[in-house]
Order: structure tokens, then C-alpha cells, then sequence
């Protein structure tokens, strides 16, 4: 089978399939919209779906001919709050947008159902598909596992595999992935500092909120600096601080939430006690309460390495030489499908998306309302998806 040349073929319905979903984003756990039109996509294939009950989820299952083992393949949904700014044509209206590149992964992992169904003669073994929502901060990969994802097919997979689309840092079409961390565990410190509100005039009849959390903010840098060893990478940034509503007037309270980002088990341990502690000191300090909680979010992802080398060879094989890229460092995104890979071998893999024209150094990244991506690659990546499946239960049959 010529899964690469069959993915071609369909390029132009992924094409449509992709800005369709582009000009619908949704964002959370409820995608109905989204939901309807993967729906839509999938109608007429010999899959036996399902959908989620507390989330839009969608798994779909295709049964090969022949028994064997499962596969599972996975594509995230949900978009993000971010207002549009590309100027596409087929650009999204409003406040949501798919600056993440979620709506890509969908249409190529429809497209991998596609190119599967037409070769289902073929397989020995079944294809799970795991359409989820809620990958941006809701746990949805979390919900999917609660309501048995990996049970779909009546047996475990014996391997998931998932893409993830840059708009930058990788030109358009390559491949790239690593053993062991991938992405870092993504955790939020949540932290309310209570005082007593006055004028702001008189600062010593009140107990200011505000300047103790500022300070707060710079004490964790400096303690997060001198507690971890470099080799050893943590990073916090406080992306929302708010206090106050008058320049006059001094609140009771001030508020900030902070992500934190780590990869090994010992510096989330330390984290997790650490960071409430050094607010709780400085809070003490003013003769403030404070309330700061460490919020678990999702833990490293950390590809399996038979299968991270699995999907470069696959690159080489399929795609040729040049379109794999080794990658010599994890990164500091976070991504739930760890939660997928930490129940069964697995790996995560990037693929470029940057338009032609940019600078991959300099293109808008991820999450920018400017965020643009290629649609050449869904053809490839869709062709990955479906080799991967196909080779990995043949690899299984072989084994056996």
C-alpha cells in the first residue's frame, strides 16, 4: 500500500476539512461544533464510534481484518482564547482562535481514518482514534482516560502515537521528536494576598496587598535560581496579575497565577512545597494572609524510546532522510497526551508548519494571534499517522 501517495490524494478534502474547523473554534471540554463536523468527516467509514459523556469527545475504532493488537492514534481539538490576527481568508471571527495548530491535527487524523478504512483489508489488528477535546489547560486526554479510551477496541494498544504542528522553530514538512522527555510537567501556582484596603494617601492605616505581591513575584525567580540545579530546568511566569481598581485606592486583595514547568519527579516535589512557602514568608513578612495553592496540571511527557525511534525511522522510510531532525533538548510546553503515554508505550512527535516565506527562528510561535500554519503538511502527516499504525501492528504480527 502507497499510503503516502493516497494521502496526496486526499489533500485538497483535508484542505477543506482543516479551515472548516479553523473558522469554528471552540474552546474547553464542550466542542460541539467541532464535534459535528468530525462527525461529518468520518461518515460512511467502517468505524465503530463513540462519543464522550462529559466532554465532545470522539473515538472511533477501525477494526482490521485480520486479529491482532491495537494502535492508538491521537488529534486534539480545542483552540484557544486568542482574538485572530492573520488576515486568512478562512481566519476565525471573535475571541477563540486555533493559534495551536489543534485544528490541523484534527484533519489529519481523519484523514489517517480514511487512508486506513480504504487498507483495512490489510491490517492485523485495530486502529484507535482519539478525537479530544480540552487539551489547553481542561485535562481532556484526563476525562478520555476516565471514560475508557484505552478499553475502546476491547484491548489495551500497544502503542499511541500523537503529531504536534509548529507554526515556528521547524520548517514546513520536517519531523522531529527525541526519547525520553519530550515536554515538561505543567503545574499553576495560584497565590491571594489579603489585606485591609484604604486610600492611597494614607498606606500605613491600611495593609497593602500589592506591594507584597509584587514582591512575591521577584522572591520565587530568586528562590527558584538559587534551589535547582540548571541541568535540572525549572521555569514559573506569572501571566496574570490583578489587584486594585483605582489608582487611589489601596485593595484588600491582590491576586496572581503563575505556571510552573519542570521535568524530573524531584523538582516537582520541591516545587510543590517550595513555591506556597516562600509567598506564606513574605506574606508573613508584611503581616499578610495568604493563600497559595500549588495546582497539579499534567505531568512530563516522556516518549517511550522503541517508539520515538519508531516514528523517526518510519520519517526516513516514508518522508526520506532529510525530513527527519533529531531533537538534541526537551522543551518546556506541556502536553496531556503524557497522561496517554505514562499508561502505555508511546511518543509524541513534531512536525514543522511554518508558511513558506518565514523565518522559522522568527515566525509567530504557537498561541500568537498571528500564528499562521502550512496546509502542505496535513497530506504527510496524515500518511505518518496512518504508517505508523500499519507498521507497528505488522511489527506486532512479526513478532508473534
Amino acid at each position: 500500500m502507497n499510503l503516502r501517495d493516497d494521502a496526496r490524494a486526499l489533500s485538497d478534502d483535508l484542505i477543506r476539512l482543516r479551515h472548516d474547523l479553523h473558522r469554528i473554534p471552540e474552546v474547553g471540554l464542550d466542542l460541539p461544533r467541532t464535534r459535528e463536523r468530525v462527525l461529518a468527516a468520518l461518515d460512511g467509514l467502517p468505524l465503530e464510534i463513540s462519543t464522550g459523556e462529559s466532554l465532545s469527545s470522539v473515538t472511533a475504532v477501525l477494526r482490521g481484518a485480520r486479529p491482532g493488537p491495537t494502535v492508538l492514534l491521537r488529534g486534539d481539538m480545542d483552540a484557544l482564547p486568542v482574538a485572530e490576527r492573520t488576515g486568512l481568508p478562512y481566519a476565525a471571527e471573535g475571541d477563540l482562535m486555533h493559534a495551536c495548530g489543534h485544528d490541523l491535527h484534527t484533519a489529519m487524523l481523519a484523514g489517517s481514518a480514511h487512508l486506513l478504512a480504504a487498507h483495512r483489508d490489510r491490517l492485523a489488528g485495530d486502529v484507535v482514534f482519539m478525537f479530544q477535546p480540552g487539551e489547553e489547560g481542561w485535562d481532556g486526554a484526563g476525562h478520555m482516560l476516565a471514560e475508557g479510551v484505552l478499553e475502546a477496541s476491547g484491548s489495551r494498544p500497544v502503542a499511541a502515537y500523537a503529531l504536534h504542528v509548529s507554526s515556528s522553530t521547524h520548517a514546513s514538512g520536517i519531523f522531529a521528536t527525541r526519547t525520553g522527555p519530550l515536554l515538561a510537567a505543567s503545574n499553576v501556582l495560584d497565590v491571594t494576598v489579603r489585606g485591609a484596603g484604604g486610600h492611597g494617601s494614607a498606606p500605613h492605616r491600611a495593609k497593602d496587598p500589592i506591594p507584597a505581591a509584587c514582591e512575591m513575584v521577584t522572591a520565587l525567580q530568586t528562590w527558584l535560581s538559587r534551589t535547582f540545579d540548571v541541568f535540572d530546568p525549572v521555569v514559573l511566569t506569572v501571566g496574570s496579575f490583578h489587584a486594585g481598581t483605582l489608582p487611589n485606592i489601596i485593595p484588600d486583595t491582590a491576586r496572581f497565577r503563575a505556571t510552573v514547568r519542570s521535568f524530573s519527579s524531584e523538582a516537582f516535589e520541591r516545587l510543590r512545597e517550595g513555591l506556597p512557602a516562600v509567598c506564606r514568608g513574605v506574606g508573613a513578612a508584611h503581616g499578610l494572609e495568604v493563600d497559595a495553592e500549588f495546582v497539579e496540571q499534567y505531568p512530563t511527557t516522556v516518549n517511550d524510546a522503541a517508539e520515538a525511534d519508531f516514528i523517526a525511522e518510519t520519517v526516513r522510510e516514508v518522508h526520506g532522510e532529510e525530513r527527519y531532525e533529531p531533537m538534541e533538548n526537551p522543551i518546556l510546553g506541556a502536553e496531556d497526551f503524557s497522561r496517554v503515554i505514562a499508561e502505555v508505550p508511546g511518543a509524541m512527535a513534531f512536525l514543522g508548519a511554518t508558511l513558506p516565506g518565514r523565518d522559522p527562528e522568527t515566525a509567530p510561535s504557537n498561541h500568537s494571534p498571528l500564528a499562521a500554519f502550512d496546509d502542505a503538511v496535513l497530506a504527510d502527516g496524515a500518511a505518518l499517522y496512518a504508517e505508523l499504525a500499519v507498521r507497528r501492528l505488522e511489527a506486532e504480527t512479526v513478532a508473534a
